[in-house]
C-alpha cells in the first residue's frame, strides 16, 4: 500500500484512530492496530499470505495487540486463531470490483455485516 491515508480513511469506519504497522510484503508481520475509547491501544496481529496488487491480498489473523504486548496464545486469541481476510480485486471495462472473504466470529457478525458495507462505501468514495 502507497499511501497510509488511504488504509486510514477507509477503515476509520471501524475505528476512527484505525492503522497499519508493517508492510504488505508476502510473509511479512503486520499490526492492524487503533486506539479505544479509553486511550489503550489495541489490534489484531497478523501476517500477509498473498498479495498480488491490483488483484489479491490474504491476511490471516494469529493474535492481538494488547496495550505495548503482542499476545499470541490463550483463549482470547483461540476464538480469532487462524483467521482471515481475503481481498479480490476485478476489473472489468475499468471498473473495479472488491470481493471481501472474511472469517468472523459470530459475536462480531452483526458487526462486520453493518459496518463492512460502510467501510467499502468509504473506499469507493476515497478512490473514485
Amino acid at each position: 500500500m502507497k499511501d497510509i491515508s488511504t488504509y486510514q480513511g477507509w477503515t476509520s469506519v471501524f475505528n476512527p484512530t484505525s492503522t497499519f504497522e508493517g508492510n504488505w510484503e508476502k510473509g511479512s508481520k503486520i499490526y492492524f492496530v487503533g486506539v479505544d475509547e479509553n486511550g489503550k491501544r489495541g489490534g489484531m496481529v497478523s501476517e500477509i499470505r498473498e498479495h498480488l496488487p491490483a488483484e489479491f491480498v490474504s491476511i490471516r489473523h494469529y493474535g492481538f495487540i494488547d496495550g505495548d504486548k503482542e499476545v499470541t496464545s490463550g483463549e482470547l486469541v483461540e476464538k480469532w486463531a487462524g483467521g482471515h481476510e481475503n481481498y479480490s480485486f476485478h476489473e472489468i471495462e475499468s471498473v473495479t470490483t472488491v470481493t471481501v472473504d472474511i472469517d468472523v466470529i459470530d459475536e462480531y457478525l452483526d458487526y462486520f455485516n453493518n459496518h463492512y458495507p460502510k467501510a467499502l462505501a468509504k473506499l469507493k468514495e476515497i478512490i473514485e
